[in-house]
């Protein structure tokens, strides 16, 4: 009977990370429930874009990238950042200004953590959040570690049920009813991550299902139009990579490496 030792740990593991995943699929539909008022004409604004797209520190970047674009800070290819123009025109660009401080220059890296933390940060994704356009921090997560920790349930069912298979000496049962009875538990774990990836909609670390339908609307209605707003949300949606000119892409990719000069 000492498969029956082996038993108990896979209902145990089966059973704890379905309710996990459930739990976490019941508090999605909520925010899917809310997201159903969205006004799906909403124009999104670049930082909101950015924050739905990649977060606080994408919309750093692009408060970065815009101000470096009309020549009111320089960003220099060794990862400097200079004010020119320490006129802030919002809440984003004087958080970044303060950021670098008062002597005017920084290492972009600090910039970028700094502004990402700022409280123009903060507000913007509190009013996403209400707006349904956001995921509330770590909802998007919770699904997604939910199904994680049941597909490793299923793993470790199946190796509990094959060492419960190989074990030495009589087992009180016929062999094909012990696989029957790891089968139930396996079986639990496969239909769970069947309907959850039916049934739960597939979200972003920040954007909900709402947000990423505005997001595509902001892509389409942008596509072809080359104009600065363009250039912009292009690097909102898509990142540092979007950066067209050289010297400013060489001046991100020292951002992470504060011993380059």
């Amino acid at each position: 009977m000492l498969w029956v030792l082996l038993l108990l740990p896979a209902w145990a593991l089966a059973g704890a990370a379905c309710a996990r995943l459930c739990l976490a699929a019941v508090r999605a539909a909520a925010v899917d429930t809310r997201d159903a008022a969205v006004d799906e004409d909403h124009d999104l604004t670049l930082y909101e874009a950015a924050f739905l797209s990649g977060g606080p520190s994408r919309v750093a970047d692009v408060t970065l990238v815009s101000m470096a674009r009309q020549r009111r800070l320089l960003l220099a290819h060794t990862g400097w950042a200079t004010v020119v123009d320490p006129r802030g025109r919002d809440e984003m660009e004087r958080s970044v200004i303060g950021a670098i401080g008062p002597e005017g220059q920084s290492r972009i890296a600090p910039v970028r953590t700094a502004a990402a933390a700022a409280d123009p940060v903060r507000s913007l994704a509190d009013r996403l959040v209400s707006a349904g356009l956001a995921v509330p921090e770590g909802e998007g997560s919770a699904v997604a570690a939910g199904m994680r920790q049941v597909r490793a349930a299923a793993l470790a069912v199946a190796v509990l049920a094959v060492t419960a298979l190989l074990l030495p000496g009589p087992t009180g049962l016929p062999r094909t009813l012990v696989a029957l009875w790891f089968l139930l538990p396996l079986a639990l774990t496969l239909s769970c991550l069947a309907i959850a990836r039916v049934e739960i909609h597939p979200y972003s670390r920040w954007a909900s299902p709402a947000g990423q339908r505005l997001l595509g609307t902001l892509a389409r209605r942008a596509r072809g139009t080359g104009d600065e707003r363009t250039y912009l949300a292009s690097v909102a949606v898509r990142g540092i990579r979007a950066i067209g000119e050289p010297e400013l892409r060489a001046a991100f990719a020292h951002r992470d490496q504060p011993w380059r000069d």
